[in-house]
């Protein structure tokens, strides 16, 4: 099992939602504390770009291609800091699809880091709590499910994600923080029926 502070949080932004696309920044937060996140320079060969992209991200080609840090410095900072880890992504595909492109366009090998559905560390984490708790295997199933659905709910009250992956990689973290609080929660509440 994972252990919590092996869990990162991570998040690409791109060029577009295009065949071609690629990133453009990239963010992440462990959950026992650390962050970083990279404006990416675009490899010469990377022209994709889309302007409804650029609405929703609010990063212009030119300041990427002026402040980013080149393609390959980020792809070797995330092999080094992130290598080890168990990384989750809301998008996997997507984000996979962006991490791949910027491990390939380095040189490195496309599979040298992988991404998980975040759900899946939010269901680990409300298993780990009830299983901890004595809570039987066979009450999981219903209130995984429940303290999930309540989650997303809470998350997506609190209005649309940033489009900037810093900031939506930390609100992944603060979703998975509040599962275990509901999962907890939910402990309490069965400990005093039983």
């Amino acid at each position: 099992m994972t252990e919590q502070s092996d869990i990162v949080f991570l998040d690409f932004e791109a060029s577009s939602l295009n065949k071609e696309s690629y990133p453009i920044e990239v963010g992440w937060v462990f959950a026992s504390g650390g962050e970083e996140s990279h404006l990416i320079k675009p490899a010469p060969e990377w022209t994709d770009w889309s302007p409804e992209a650029e609405a929703t991200h609010r990063v212009t080609r030119e300041r990427l291609i002026e402040e980013g840090t080149p393609h390959g410095e980020v792809a070797q900072r995330m092999l080094s800091v992130l290598s080890g880890h168990a990384l989750y992504a809301t998008a996997p595909s997507w984000d996979g699809q962006w991490l791949s492109k910027l491990l390939r366009g380095a040189g490195l090998p496309r599979h040298a880091l992988r991404l998980q559905d975040t759900d899946i560390a939010h269901e680990r984490a409300i298993v780990r709590i009830l299983k901890e708790a004595g809570v039987p295997e066979s009450d999981w199933a219903g209130h995984v499910q429940a303290i999930l659905v309540d989650a997303r709910l809470k998350d997506k009250s609190g209005g649309d994600p940033a489009h900037r992956a810093l900031a939506d990689a930390k609100r992944e973290l603060c979703v998975w923080r509040d599962v275990q609080s509901r999962a907890e929660m939910y402990v309490g509440k069965f400990k005093q029926r039983t």
